[in-house]
């Protein structure tokens, strides 16, 4: 085999950082199951900032926990939240303290394949401090949590909203921001709460959340271009009215206007984000869908505010047709792709919608890695020069890389090597890149290193659900002694006889 001679390749630090709008992606609610993330990596060929979650949490019902749609209620639902709580998977964590159940198994993946856990969760607004506190010590060991408590607050659909005032949701969720702040300061806390009103000039029970909005550290709404809210109990139709579909730039300057209005009403200033973006299928049809939401990006890129720090497109597999792929009816674990995939992996390659790497200098290996989160990370990269459009392109770890959890970026592809894996292929990128004749390319192959078991640990090798203190939650390092060998072979091995 041909391989590049290690030592002629100089090592560089590198630096990553934010996009100038980050792209989170949505795996799971009410409308899906999970998908892993090694599938969705081979889809989409790229890490987002984040992956989104959704869970629910009512642990003093009697039906806890079990999932609410296996509740038997006596009585066929007439809406979506027709339920005791809402039908997002039980989280387990908590007042049981199931940490080796969902959502953490889940989350620790999520982790290993560097990017950040972005949890949506509805909580039962009755609890109180010292139930809150076991959910923050759950969260200490992953990195930066985006955490959403009781989105879309200012709605009545929802089951917190049948249990409490707003004003008391409110409350609750100015709690919850002293607990994780206090408990687990990694954690930043998102309010999803009400939208710019054009006829009032204000925000939606903008004075009710005034305190909530000053004690988050993140602004949200959710706000979609079509939607059939009817799905699974109806079908939209002409003829039926649970669905609807909104003019895109009037939804654009709509969530841009709450974020001017959130900047006047509190005197700060914090990123603002979309928790919930996309075009219904159910409602326009697939190619429609995806040219929605193809307008909605190329405003963002060409906007020089440059407003919006990221939205979550929800999501990537759906029962109904709010994903990028569907799933297939006869088999859960399949999806079906729709227009749409093709076109959000196009945008989700844009500069504006990448990570900015930066040179950190010459650095020699060994070296640590550090790994803060997908926007904040160091680690290393090689030039390496391919003279041609190559047949085999490959990295071999020997003993000492075998262990490690890398994240591998070449020609803004991503792959994944788990702890353990000996040879990655990168011909994939090659593909679909294909390098004419007589072409030659200079690549950067950059390795990052996000913790192996998607936790952070102290130093002192202390419980790191229990450590309150410290930068362990904001860090992890590894070190990374050597590189792999590369492998870049213009020719085959051996060819067959054609025949025509």
């Amino acid at each position: 085999m041909s391989f590049i001679k290690n030592d002629e390749l100089k090592t560089r630090k590198v630096l990553m950082g934010s996009c100038g709008c980050a792209l989170d992606l949505g795996d799971g609610s009410e409308r899906a199951l999970y998908v892993n993330q090694d599938y969705v990596l081979q889809k989409m060929k790229k890490i987002h900032r984040g992956i989104s979650l959704m869970y629910t949490y009512y642990p003093n019902d009697k039906e806890w926990p079990t999932r609410a749609c296996k509740i038997d209620a006596g009585d066929e639902p007439k809406g979506a939240w027709d339920s005791p709580y809402e039908n997002y998977f039980p989280y387990r964590g908590g007042r049981e303290g199931l940490r080796d159940n969902e959502p953490f198994n889940f989350m620790k993946e999520i982790r290993q394949h560097g990017m950040d856990v972005v949890l949506t969760m509805t909580i039962d607004p009755a609890l109180k401090e010292e139930d809150l506190i076991p959910i923050a010590e759950d969260l200490r060991p992953y990195g930066r949590v985006l955490l959403r408590v009781n989105h879309e607050c200012t709605g009545s659909w929802f089951c917190f909203n049948k249990r409490a005032s707003y004003q008391q949701l409110a409350d609750f969720f100015v709690l919850v921001c002293k607990v994780m702040h206090e408990h687990a300061p990694n954690v930043k806390v998102i309010l999803c709460a009400g939208m710019f009103q054009e006829a009032e000039g204000k925000l939606e029970m903008e004075d009710i959340f005034l305190e909530a909005h000053k004690a988050a550290d993140i602004w949200s709404g959710d706000q979609y271009l079509s939607l059939h809210w009817g799905w699974p109990v109806d079908v939209a139709t002409k003829e039926t009215n649970a669905y609807a579909c909104y003019d895109t730039d009037e939804v654009y300057d709509k969530a841009k206007a709450t974020l001017h209005r959130l900047r006047e009403i509190t005197g700060q200033d914090k990123p603002f984000v979309l928790s919930e973006l996309n075009g219904d299928g159910d409602v326009t049809g697939a190619y429609e869908q995806a040219n929605m939401m193809r307008h909605f990006m190329k405003r963002l890129e060409k906007d020089d505010e440059k407003w919006l720090s990221a939205f979550t497109l929800y999501q990537f597999r759906d029962d109904g047709r709010l994903g990028l792929e569907v799933t297939d009816p006869n088999n859960s674990d399949v999806g079906i792709e729709q227009p749409i995939l093709g076109m959000y992996r196009k945008q989700l390659q844009k500069e504006f919608f990448s990570q900015k790497m930066s040179d950190g200098g010459e650095i020699k290996l060994p070296a640590k890695l550090r790994w803060s989160s997908s926007e904040d990370a160091e680690g290393v990269e090689v030039d390496v020069k391919i003279e041609k459009d190559p047949v085999f392109a490959e990295l071999y770890f020997e003993d000492d890389l075998r262990p490690l959890n890398l994240m591998i970026e070449f020609g803004g592809w991503w792959f994944y090597k788990a702890p353990g894996v000996k040879c990655i292929d990168l011909m994939s990128y090659f593909f679909e890149n294909q390098l004419k004749a007589g072409e030659s390319r200079n690549m950067k192959l950059r390795f990052f290193a996000p913790p192996a078991d998607g936790l952070n640990h102290p130093a002192d090798g202390s419980d790191p659900f229990k450590a309150p203190d410290g930068d362990w939650m904001n860090n992890s390092f590894t070190t990374l002694p050597s590189l792999p060998k590369i492998r870049i072979e213009y020719e085959p091995v051996a060819l067959a006889k054609h025949y025509d």
